[in-house]
């Protein structure tokens, strides 16, 4: 990664691999996926056919018993790759709260 995409980040970002499902809000279009990064802000998809950049997304990524959800935004897509998203700004308290609950689980951010 570039030092200019990294100062751009608003929030570390800590290695999660969650099950994730994505729900294009235009299309109903749903695509199951996984994550490699996570953070308060935002996360990254790892897919093969990732969704437009622009587009608007429901995401709930899923890890043991727990499901977090969040309206976002593709911010950036690269094909056979995946899209970097953006949460909704503000995510609800209790969302939040699950995010950091997952952290714990990491020793140090990526």
């Amino acid at each position: 990664m570039s030092d200019a995409m990294a100062d751009r980040r608003a929030a570390p970002r800590y290695p999660l691999i969650l099950l994730a499902e994505l729900t294009e809000l235009s299309s109903g279009v749903t695509l199951g996926a996984r994550t490699s990064d996570v953070s308060l802000t935002g996360c990254f998809i790892d897919s093969l056919n990732p969704f437009p950049k622009g587009s608007l997304l429901r995401v709930r990524l899923k890890y043991e018993n727990e499901t977090f959800e969040a309206s976002s935004t593709v911010m950036y897509a690269s094909a056979g790759l995946g899209m970097g998203l953006r949460f909704e700004d503000p995510l609800p308290a209790e969302q939040l709260a699950i995010l950091v609950r997952w952290f714990k689980t990491v020793s140090q951010p990526a």
